[in-house]
């Protein structure tokens, strides 16, 4: 199954996309693709109740002109792993980590995939950062595994964990100033359920600005694969269904430019991941 969520932001309406890219509305039924949907059996009953509608046809349409939403609602928590690509890390002339690299963001940074990106008052160093998002199925604490893990991720999305690097890097403390930034995290299109993607590890990524190819990657160059991620992460706290993890970013981010390149009032950024669509956002100055 496909999931989306349209209508004005803060307002949004469950939905399921299918073939040709027909949305369909899932209002009647479920209030929300949120944690408390995910923890109560809500794919599986989401499910059925498609079945029971002649497979999605039977169910209203979505008007053609209705916003898209972020795929799944304001998570509880948004972790992030930072330096997650062998070939990112030679970009960035660092070694690789011998754990994974934890960071958060604000939740509030969710936005839909064709939203407008802000660029934050006095920012001249916003970057771009395609990324594949985990979404948790349910509640996971102290798993027994890598294979357990898997069993607790509802779907995967595209998420672009866009990044101020003058704040992240360079105004002290930790990198929260410089992830958290309004807009910051457009998620979407859709959200594929698990069954939908054969193999996480071995997905194309891409992100162009202007019409040009930036990044360029594969999963297959992750360092620690979703599932190690889920797992190593429940050792530290409770994963809470509904949450995302944003996995970390291939090579070509604007800070690893020669020189570096940063988004500016005007530009056009356009993602794709393989079997998760892609996602269009147009840079604005904040105001």
């Amino acid at each position: 199954m496909k999931l989306i969520r349209f209508g004005a932001p803060g307002a949004e309406k469950p939905g399921i996309l299918m073939d040709n890219d027909i949305r369909k509305d899932c209002s009647a039924e479920f209030n929300d693709w949120d944690r408390r949907f995910f923890q109560n059996d809500g794919l599986d009953k989401l499910k059925t109740w498609i079945a029971n509608h002649d497979g999605g046809a039977g169910l209203p349409d979505v008007p053609a002109n209705e916003r898209w939403g972020s795929c799944v609602a304001r998570p509880g928590k948004l972790l992030c792993i930072g330096l997650n690509y062998s070939d990112h890390a030679k970009e960035a002339g660092m070694e690789e980590p011998k754990e994974p690299i934890l960071f958060m963001k604000g939740t509030n940074t969710v936005v839909g995939p064709y939203d407008e990106v802000l660029i934050p008052r006095e920012s001249q160093k916003t970057d771009w950062e395609v990324e594949l998002g985990v979404v948790l199925g349910k509640d996971a604490r102290y798993l027994g595994s890598p294979e357990e893990a898997a069993q607790y991720i509802a779907g995967y999305c595209i998420s672009n964990d866009v990044s101020e690097r003058e704040f992240q890097l360079e105004r002290g403390g930790q990198w929260t100033k410089g992830k958290s930034c309004d807009t910051f995290n457009p998620l979407g299109p859709f959200l594929a359920t698990s069954d939908e993607i054969s193999n996480p590890q071995n997905l194309e990524l891409t992100l162009d600005v202007n019409g040009s190819r930036m990044q360029s990657g594969s999963t297959k160059f992750m360092i620690f694969d979703v599932w190690t991620v889920v797992h190593y992460l429940s050792q530290f706290m409770t994963l809470e269904a509904g949450d995302v993890i944003t996995t970390g970013t291939p090579p070509g981010v604007g800070m690893g430019q020669k020189p570096p390149t940063y988004l500016k009032d005007g530009d056009v950024m356009e993602l794709t991941i393989e079997g998760l669509g892609r996602q269009r956002q147009v840079c604005r100055n904040a105001s």
